[in-house]
C-alpha cells in the first residue's frame, strides 16, 4: 500500500480515495475471468492467479492495467496488458 511505502501521506490517500468516489466505476467479473487469469498466471510463471486477474480482465475488456506495482508491471509487460502512469 502506498501509505505504508510512504509514497503517499494521509491527505494524499484521502484525495485518491475521494477521486475514486467521484468516478463512475463499474465492477466487472466476466464468467471467463478465472480461466483467463489461470492462463496468464501460467504464461507468466506466477503461482497464484490473484495478480493475473487484473491483466486477464484488461484482456477480456480490450484495455490495459494502469499500475505502479513493479512485479505486476514486469510480468504483464510480456503480455502488453500493463502500463505505468508515465505512459498516459
Amino acid at each position: 500500500m502506498a501509505l505504508w511505502r510512504r509514497e503517499l501521506d494521509e491527505p494524499g490517500v484521502e484525495a485518491v480515495l475521494g477521486g475514486f468516489g467521484r468516478r463512475r466505476i463499474v465492477r466487472r467479473s466476466p464468467k471467463r475471468l478465472h480461466r483467463e487469469a489461470f492462463g496468464i498466471a501460467g504464461e507468466l510463471g506466477w503461482a497464484k492467479t490473484y495478480d493475473a486477474e487484473f491483466p486477464a480482465l484488461a484482456k477480456i475488456e480490450g484495455g490495459v492495467v494502469l499500475t505502479t506495482e513493479a512485479r505486476l508491471r514486469r510480468g504483464a509487460d510480456r503480455t502488453g496488458l500493463a502500463i505505468d502512469p508515465s505512459e498516459l
